[in-house]
Parts: structure tokens; C-alpha cells; sequence
């Protein structure tokens, strides 16, 4: 079964499926994997998500990280962990949250905006540190950050992000991406997923 860490070298690029059906579930899936990605999260505000992680999991566990995005309490860290979930995102810094996926085995990313949220998430354990909205975070302040988090700390952008916008944030240290909307609407097509993650993906072997 894959690590973070080795998904991360494979494809540090995060497809978030906000909005995801669990009848989709297993189609976006097949065409993120086949396009590369290895790590793919389902918001807990999407239509059943934990149907959604369920499938994906039982699909494409041992070669892609799969868990639940929009965690925001003790007991939805349990649920996306019964589920089959391995990662756990959140927009925000809660310590209960991150001590209870910690607990669980599970990665924990949480948002952070500060040096005081980023510290604080990596002593309890932060598997990513993740800068949302990233909108609101101009890379000079990130290169601000980098300069005194511990360097093997492992920061991703997430929000507003696309093709075009990774390589500012990556010249200051930025070690992987969150992709939404810019990736995956619960609108468009097996082909237009396919698409948008190509471009993502070339983009990023581009920044190389």
C-alpha cells in the first residue's frame, strides 16, 4: 500500500472532488489514476461522501491515498477512517481534530495561514501543511514561511489554483497543490476531467 510520501514523489498534485457523486465515484476516479494522480480527497459536503471514499478506496487503495476533505470534528475523523479513508483534510487548524487522526494512524493536513497555526500543526503530528485559502496568501509571504518551518515540512497550496498560478507558488518552496474546481466539477465530463488533469499534470512536470 502506498505511503504519503511516495505519492507525493509520484504526483504531488491533490485532486479534491467536491460535490462528488458515489455513482461517479469509480469513473473520475479511473481517470485520475490512469492520468497519474495519487492522492484523491472527497469533501465531506459532497453527496454521500463516505459512500464515495468507500469505493475509490476499494478501487484504488494500494496505489493512491484516498480520503475525506471538509473534516471539521472528532467524530468525522473516526467516520472517514471506518470508511477507509487515509487522509484527512481540513480547512482549518483544529487541534482535536489532528490529534485524533494522529491517533488513528491517519495523514492529517490541516489549513493554516500563519507560522503560529503552521508550528503548532506539526507538533501534533501534521502529516502537510496546508496554506487555504491560498488566494489570500501571496507567495512572498509562503517563501516568509518556508524560510523558518523545518525543511522537511511539507506545504501545499490550495485554492484558486491552476495551471498557470503553480509555478509562483512552487519558486517559493510550495511542495504540491490542491486542484478543485479547476480540476473536477461535478458537472463536467469524463473527458473534460481528463483534459484538465493532463494540463495539470504537464504543468507540473514542466516546473521540473
Amino acid at each position: 500500500m502506498i505511503d504519503l510520501v511516495t505519492a507525493m514523489a509520484a504526483n504531488p498534485l491533490i485532486a479534491i472532488l467536491r460535490g462528488l457523486d458515489p455513482a461517479q465515484a469509480g469513473p473520475v476516479s479511473d481517470v485520475l489514476i490512469r492520468t497519474g494522480f495519487r492522492i484523491i480527497e472527497v469533501p465531506l459536503n459532497s453527496p454521500d461522501p463516505l459512500a464515495s471514499i468507500t469505493r475509490i478506496s476499494e478501487s484504488h487503495g494500494e496505489q493512491a491515498i484516498v480520503g475525506a476533505g471538509t473534516v471539521l470534528t472528532v467524530d468525522q475523523v473516526k467516520a472517514v477512517a471506518d470508511a477507509g479513508g487515509r487522509v484527512i483534510v481540513s480547512p482549518n487548524m483544529n487541534p482535536d481534530v489532528g490529534r485524533a487522526a494522529v491517533a488513528r494512524g491517519l495523514y492529517w493536513c490541516p489549513g493554516v495561514m500563519t507560522p503560529t497555526e503552521a508550528f503548532a500543526a506539526l507538533d501534533i503530528g501534521a502529516s502537510v501543511l496546508k496554506i487555504f485559502p491560498a488566494e489570500m496568501v501571496p507567495p512572498a509571504a509562503i517563501a516568509a514561511m518556508r524560510a523558518v518551518l523545518p525543511k522537511d515540512a511539507i506545504v501545499a497550496a490550495v485554492g484558486g489554483i491552476t495551471p498557470g498560478t503553480m509555478g509562483v507558488y512552487r519558486a517559493v518552496g510550495v511542495d504540491g497543490f490542491g486542484l478543485g474546481s479547476a480540476l473536477f466539477k461535478p458537472g463536467y465530463t469524463l473527458e473534460d476531467i481528463a483534459a484538465r488533469a493532463s494540463a495539470f499534470a504537464s504543468a507540473w512536470e514542466d516546473l521540473q
